[in-house]
């Protein structure tokens, strides 16, 4: 019986890392056509001459953005919190520059070790407890007069939970990490979810980012909006579902839970 346990076991941790490697690709390619048939245009409506910029992505995954940008010759870095992420972009393009850091430590100023006119943060700043540390290091590592592109989903939006990355029909459930605690673990249970996939929606949920936090933070740290819009379907439903970008007004209140995404172009003050 232990025999077959272990077997068992081991079969399902090479499962495992097959399915990680294969979302691994897809999110490469995914970033790749994303920046290819949005990010580019759009910062070439609203920087002219951003291919001249020294751009910064954080939180740049398996690289697929950096990576155009390198073809294009744009001098471009990027800063990644997960090692594993770092070591897949460093596979597909040795030549990529990618640090492994946490954008909130008091030392990743000087790890980096220069400063930028272009930082990138997408779907990101959700993800830090320590909103304070991270817009201070950004601030920091801007020149003057430097942009921030960022793009998070709302807190209290459909699919802030990252739902849909369950394997049970939870994934298509909007509003899902809204509900309680319990009940959420026990709706898991019930559907023989992953259990690490719960507690992911619900600790996105806990350290999820209001628009009206965000606006705060933007204020406290001296940003200045450029551009900023709110999607119902984010452009990277476009690269994901094939759906065409939806746009909502800037409502308080039915903002935060009708955006799907909260997109701003900022100007460092």
């Amino acid at each position: 019986m232990d025999r077959m346990v272990k077997k068992g076991s081991a079969a399902a941790q090479v499962a495992d890392t097959a399915l990680e490697s294969s979302m691994a690709e897809k999110h490469f390619y995914e970033q790749i056509k994303h920046t290819e048939s949005y990010l580019a245009p759009y910062f070439r409506q609203h920087l002219p001459n951003w291919t001249e910029l020294k751009i910064l992505e954080i939180g740049c995954a398996e690289g697929g953005f950096l990576e155009v940008l390198q073809r294009a010759g744009v001098q471009a870095s990027g800063v990644e919190l997960e090692a594993a992420r770092v070591e897949i972009a460093k596979a597909k393009n040795p030549r990529l520059n990618i640090l492994v850091g946490d954008i909130t430590d008091a030392k990743i100023v000087e790890q980096i070790g220069e400063t930028f006119d272009l930082i990138v943060m997408r779907d990101v700043i959700e993800h830090i407890p320590d909103r304070h540390a991270a817009f201070s290091n950004i601030a920091r590592l801007l020149n003057d007069n430097g942009r921030l592109y960022i793009t998070f989903p709302p807190r209290f939006s459909g699919f802030a939970g990252h739902q849909q990355n369950a394997r049970s029909f939870l994934k298509i459930i909007p509003y899902l990490h809204l509900l309680p605690d319990r009940l959420l673990r026990l709706l898991g249970r019930m559907l023989r979810e992953n259990p690490a996939l719960i507690e992911s929606v619900i600790l996105n949920y806990h350290q999820g980012l209001s628009i009206r936090s965000f606006e705060r933070y933007c204020r406290q740290y001296g940003f200045q909006p450029v551009v900023k819009e709110l999607f119902l379907f984010r452009p990277v439903y476009k690269t994901r579902f094939n759906l065409t970008p939806a746009k909502i007004p800037n409502i308080p209140l039915v903002r935060e839970i009708l955006a799907f995404g909260c997109e701003c172009l900022l100007q460092k003050r």
